[in-house]
């Protein structure tokens, strides 16, 4: 085999140029789609009032712990036309380490819904930078 090639088959020319970034999205390869904070950023953004968290994890992990004054929007029930009026704020996504934003964050652009951005690393992030947790 040389240089460039796995089985016979040159890996280079292995998926049509076309297909990459749909396969790299589809299988979490490559950068995401979304705009994302980091908890630190969030968290100041909260703290001068110019972001709404919608946590979109089920209800019963939400309860256990969140961000505080988030607003429960579950992932299973999920509706982008049912997103809380921000009134000039943010709308931030989160879940427990990104995924579920992500796939709402989908939703929202499916929708059309002017929601673009969730926290890097979700809930998880949150915690592990000791930031406040509502119950």
């Amino acid at each position: 085999m040389s240089k460039g090639e796995y089985y016979g088959v040159r890996h280079d020319n292995a998926v049509p140029a076309r297909w990459k970034g749909q396969i790299e999205m589809v299988f979490g390869f490559g950068k995401s789609a979304h705009k994302e904070l980091t908890a630190t950023q969030l968290s100041a953004m909260l703290e001068t009032g110019q972001a709404l968290v919608v946590d979109v994890r089920e209800v019963d992990e939400f309860a256990a712990g969140h961000i505080p004054g988030a607003v429960n929007m579950p992932l299973s029930t999920f509706r982008a036309s049912q997103l809380p009026e921000p009134e000039g704020k943010k709308l931030v996504l989160s879940c427990l380490g990104g995924k579920r934003s992500g796939m709402a964050l989908d939703k929202c652009g499916a929708a059309q819904a002017e929601v673009d951005t969730h926290l890097a690393g979700g809930f998880g992030a949150w915690k592990a930078a000791g930031l406040p947790v509502e119950r």
